[in-house]
């Protein structure tokens, strides 16, 4: 885990600077990849509100359903490392494939338990890199009827 103070001038609104800095290690976690199969590199970083940015990598399985993605496996490793308080309050994803790749929708749901709801998720798209408030991607979160 890199521990790293990012500028942040209010929860979930971090600096252009920081959200490049996180893409950057969402990159580098991509190079980390195990993808045998669909050769489809990802990484994922994402910003805990104490500061600390926690990476993961897509881990493919021979029985696909069991493959997890970059965004998970950063969410896990951050719960196993700081304990389930986590609050995260930006992601970045990337992927070394030149490809458009938000977040998919489990990947949405998993980071509903622990994510500000105005945090930016920034990811490849069609038309370039995009920056989206995480209640933009998942409006209606499952979390939001458990209450």
């Amino acid at each position: 885990m890199t521990e790293k103070n990012l500028t942040e001038k209010a929860p979930g609104e971090l600096t252009g600077e920081a959200l490049k800095d996180l893409m950057d290690q969402a990159r580098q976690a991509a190079l980390h990849s195990y993808s045998p199969y669909s050769h489809f590199k990802v990484g994922a970083a994402v910003r805990l509100t104490t500061g600390e940015i926690v990476t993961g990598t897509n881990v493919e399985n021979t029985s696909l359903g069991l493959t997890i993605c970059a965004e998970r496996s950063a969410v896990v490793r951050a719960v196993s490392q700081c304990g389930p308080e986590i609050r995260i309050d930006a992601v970045a994803v990337a992927n070394l494939n030149d490809a458009a790749s938000p977040p998919c929708g489990a990947c949405r749901q998993v980071l509903a338990e622990f994510i500000l709801p105005q945090a930016p998720v920034v990811f490849p798209a069609p038309d370039g890199v995009r920056t989206v408030a995480f209640s933009a991607l998942l409006p209606m979160a499952f979390k939001t009827y458990m209450k």
